[in-house]
C-alpha cells in the first residue's frame, strides 16, 4: 500500500510538472509551484527529487522507459522484421512528436548545465538504436535486407522516419501530428530506408 501511495503521489507531482512547465517554461518553474499544483509539501519535493534539475531528470526517465517499453512491445508483438519496422514507426514517431517529449525537450534547450540534454540522449536514442539494430540485422539474416551494418542502417531509419519534425515540433513551428500524419510519414520513411538498402553498390 506504501509503494501504492508514493506511486500515486509521483504521478501526481509528474502531471503538475507538466502543466506547470507548458505555463511558464523551464526557467519559471520551480519546485514550490509544482509542489503546490499537485498538492504536496515542498518538503516532499526537494527529499524525493533533490532540487528541479533532479525532478525533470526523474520526467525524463520515466518518459524513457515508457518509450522502451512501448518500443519492446511493437517489438515483440511482431514476427517478420520488416513489418516489425512498418508496426514500430509510427509508435516511435508518435512518442517523439508527442506533447510530453517535446515539452522535455524545450526544458532541456533551457537548462544551461546541459544535464537534461545528455539524460535525454542517454534515454532516448541510446536506447531505440539497439533495439532497431536488433530487427534490422534480423532483416538482414533472414534475407528481408542485403548484408549491410545494422546500427548504420538502425540511425538511417531513425533520421529517415524523424528528420527535422522534432525540432520544429520544438520551437513551435509544427502541431502535433494527427495519427493519420504519422502513420503517412511512417510508410514513406519505410519505403525511403528499403529504396537506401536495396539499390545497388555502384563498382569502382
Amino acid at each position: 500500500m506504501k509503494d501504492d501511495r508514493r506511486e500515486n503521489r509521483e504521478s501526481a507531482i509528474e502531471t503538475a510538472a507538466y502543466a506547470v512547465l507548458a505555463e511558464r517554461g523551464y526557467g519559471g518553474t520551480s519546485m514550490l509551484n509544482v509542489a503546490k499544483r499537485a498538492k504536496a509539501s515542498n518538503e516532499t519535493m526537494y527529499r524525493w527529487f533533490g532540487d528541479k534539475n533532479g525532478l525533470f531528470a526523474a520526467l525524463v526517465q520515466r518518459n524513457a522507459q515508457r518509450s522502451a517499453e512501448r518500443l519492446r512491445a511493437a517489438i515483440e508483438g511482431s514476427g517478420e522484421p520488416l513489418e516489425t519496422l512498418r508496426a514500430v514507426a509510427p509508435v516511435l514517431l508518435s512518442m517523439v512528436l508527442g506533447e510530453r517529449a517535446v515539452a522535455l525537450n524545450r526544458a532541456a534547450a533551457g537548462d544551461p548545465t546541459g544535464g537534461l540534454g545528455r539524460i535525454i540522449a542517454e534515454g532516448g536514442r541510446a536506447r531505440i538504436v539497439p533495439l532497431l539494430t536488433s530487427v534490422i540485422a534480423r532483416a538482414s539474416e533472414t534475407g528481408a535486407l542485403p548484408p549491410g551494418d545494422p546500427t548504420e542502417r538502425a540511425e538511417l531509419f531513425v533520421t529517415l522516419l524523424i528528420g527535422d519534425h522534432q525540432i520544429r515540433r520544438v520551437i513551435g513551428a509544427l502541431p502535433e501530428p494527427t495519427e493519420r500524419d504519422v502513420r503517412a510519414r511512417a510508410e514513406v520513411s519505410l519505403s525511403q530506408f528499403m529504396t537506401f538498402c536495396t539499390a545497388p553498390v555502384p563498382s569502382t
